[in-house]
């Protein structure tokens, strides 16, 4: 009967979420889609890359990748759900200049390669190369805090800190 007063709340680590590319950081509001810039699909940032290699930014199971190879999406063991979009409207090159180094189902390490993707293709057909970073589950986040304004480099530094909520 006093179990729930006496009784500890649990106590929830912060998934800290590595850059998935090189490239600058960027506030979500700067993607020029209304889908991840208004945040319908979550909130998190972009990632304006210089080259072409996805890495996992933290430890997780892969639960979809798109057969086009331009979009991944990641759970981390606490439930954290990670969408990766490589560019805007890329969906449109259907696979060509992507190059998918993992499959569904898998587990990956922070820092290994996910995708490798062609910067000039995705250019020059016209689309923008700035990768929107999200966390689709945004109703289980109690907070977020998001690393932006800076050149960032893979597997290197935090570009996002969330902690679900207990």
């Amino acid at each position: 009967m006093f179990s729930k007063l006496f009784s500890r709340k649990k106590e929830v680590q912060p998934t800290q979420l590595l850059a998935p590319l090189t490239g600058k950081a960027v506030h979500l509001e700067e993607v020029p889609d209304p889908v991840f810039s208004q945040k319908i699909a979550g909130d998190g940032l972009a990632i304006d890359p210089r080259e072409g290699v996805l890495v996992a930014p933290v430890d997780a199971k892969v639960v979809h990748l798109f057969n086009t190879g331009h979009a991944i999406g990641l759970q981390t063991a606490n439930g954290a759900e990670i969408l990766m979009h490589i560019g805007i409207d890329t969906v449109n090159l259907n696979g060509e200049g992507f190059s998918a180094k993992v499959t569904t189902g898998q587990d990956v390490k922070a820092g290994q390669t996910l995708i490798e993707f062609d910067l000039d293709i995705i250019k020059n057909a016209g689309y923008p190369v700035i990768t929107p970073i999200i966390i689709t589950n945004s109703d289980a986040v109690e907070s977020m805090t998001q690393f932006v304004g800076a050149s960032v480099t893979r597997g290197q530094e935090k570009v996002l800190e969330v902690t679900l909520k207990a």
